[in-house]
């Protein structure tokens, strides 16, 4: 009986090592079969056009496998010079969100108003239909793509024309804008000298407006502008920076008030029938920018207030102004900004103010504007 124990006992360890040694064969012969695919995969890969490589790995443009030709590795060694010359931060307050990619919704909302304020503390104040604008746009790195469609034309909502151009240009030291607005029609006058109740629909407007800048910030190593605007970084800890740079602002304006009936152009005696002003600004602006941070990497608000003064020319048939004059105009933004992992939301808004003083009156027009964006990033 024991023997016969120790026989049985035996022969249970003999078959568990045969079957230990035939799992360690599988085993091997599975290593081998995944490291020849791998093999294959990356000889295949290697093959390759450098564009393929670059669209197959998701553009990451660091990858040590894709085999730039010169020009495009020179360009790489360009933006990577570029990008530790003008994108450096702190870790301790900026950190980038290590996406590339960014696919967002917009809804952006903007109106201009002009305002006149004339002796006795009498206001002419008008104001443009709300021009309402939605859009659909994927991001890489600095590069955007998108489409935006009128809403109110879609609609049919008010008579007027308006166009709309912005370009931006963003790094940790500065920021450069360009702005083209053009509009006709769709004003209302919301008050005529003292006067609250006017027949909405009388009076005209026409803007060209060209206006552009370029600051720079004195603390971005703590401070990023793009954390709130961009959403391509995140901001840890709470920080501001003091702005400085230089603004041009062109303006070309009519405004009509012929088809006013003259027993109310009485009660604004001070009122001509035609404006037009056309001018150039040229500034020096500064201010200061500052992030609030709630919460790292999930709250974040941020305001930016850039007052600028300069030279302003006044063309020839510009109403009541002096061929030289000092310019002073106004610029300011906020922007709240939540994070959640990839997903992001942000509500920012904005004012240009742009003012004008002639012997009789004070004039001054603006655009504001509130959009909204949802988005990942990937």
């Amino acid at each position: 009986m024991f023997i016969s124990g120790r026989q049985n006992a035996f022969g249970g360890e003999h078959e568990y090592y045969h079957d230990a040694v035939i799992a360690v064969d599988d085993s091997i012969k599975i290593h081998n079969s995944e490291t020849d695919s791998n093999n294959n995969d990356s000889t295949a890969f290697a093959e390759m056009p450098w564009y393929k490589q670059l669209i197959i790995n998701g553009f990451q443009i660091h990858d040590p496998r894709i085999n730039y030709p010169k020009f495009p590795r020179f360009c790489l060694k360009v933006y990577d010079w570029g990008d530790r010359t003008f994108n450096s931060y702190n870790p301790e307050y900026v950190i980038s969100t290590h996406k590339n990619w960014k696919l967002f919704a917009k809804n952006y909302n903007w109106m201009e108003s002009y305002t006149m304020l004339f002796p006795n503390n009498q206001t002419l104040h008008l104001r443009s239909d709300i021009y309402c604008d939605i859009g659909a746009y994927i991001s890489l790195m600095a590069v955007s793509l998108g489409y935006t469609a009128k809403l109110n034309n879609m609609f049919g909502s008010g008579e007027s024309t308006r166009s709309n151009f912005q370009f931006s240009f963003q790094t940790s030291l500065f920021t450069a804008n360009i702005d083209i607005t053009k509009s006709h029609g769709g004003t209302k006058i919301l008050k005529f000298g003292k006067r609250n109740d006017f027949p909405s629909q009388l009076g005209d407007a026409r803007l060209s407006s060209l206006s552009g800048d370029a600051y720079y910030y004195f603390n971005h190593w703590k401070y990023s502008q793009a954390a709130a605007y961009c959403f391509s970084k995140y901001q840890l800890k709470s920080s501001g920076s003091p702005i400085l740079g230089f603004a041009f602002n062109h303006q070309n304006i009519n405004l009509s008030f012929d088809d006013i009936p003259e027993s109310i152009r009485n009660e604004l005696p001070a009122l001509q029938s035609y404006y037009h002003f056309k001018y150039t600004d040229y500034s020096i602006l500064g201010g200061y920018a500052y992030n609030w941070v709630p919460r790292p990497k999930t709250w974040l608000v941020n305001i930016t207030i850039l007052p600028s003064v300069g030279y302003k020319h006044a063309y020839k048939g510009s109403s009541d102004g002096l061929p030289h004059m000092v310019s002073t105009n106004l610029r300011g933004s906020f922007s709240v900004v939540y994070n959640h992992r990839a997903l992001f939301v942000a509500l920012m808004g904005k004012a240009d103010l742009h003012f004008y003083f002639a012997k009789n009156y004070t004039f001054f027009n603006s655009i504001e504007s509130l959009s909204c964006n949802v988005g990942m990033r990937f």
